[in-house]
């Protein structure tokens, strides 16, 4: 399955360990994670300001990311399709990438529950169809 993890997700999996740690090690290893330039420097950017992670840390995490995701460009689209204007790339980049999931802490995105037939899933309910098998 091609997955488009949100930043917020990615940060809670290398922040601490939980249930988007889970996620991110099953999508690394069983599914193909699809990341956009923008969100992979929101993520890098986050690591270091808002959860203080060391330099080196932050530049592993960010060759880990690198070697295991697909870099997208994100289809334009208009600024109104979601409540925050900062969450159209990722819709985009789902859309670009026909990706199967976006998965999502951010209430904003998690409103929409699917764009353009994409489902739009917080970790949790992710995870259950994870641990069910489906696709």
């Amino acid at each position: 399955m091609k997955i488009v993890l949100d930043a917020n997700v990615i940060i809670a999996a290398f922040a601490a360990r939980g249930l988007c740690e889970t996620i991110m090690e099953v999508c690394l290893s069983e599914h193909e994670i699809v990341l956009g330039d923008d969100l992979f420097d929101e993520i890098l950017r986050n690591l270091r300001h808002k959860i203080k992670l060391p330099p080196g840390v932050v530049d592993n995490i960010g060759a880990l990311l690198r070697e295991h995701s697909t870099i997208s460009i994100p289809v334009r689209l208009a600024s109104d399709v979601c409540r925050d204007p900062d969450d159209v790339k990722v819709l985009g980049l789902a859309v670009a990438s026909n990706a199967d999931y976006i998965v999502t802490g951010d209430k904003d995105l998690l409103v929409l529950k699917s764009f353009r037939g994409i489902p739009i899933l917080n970790p949790r309910s992710f995870s259950d169809i994870l641990h069910s098998g489906e696709k």
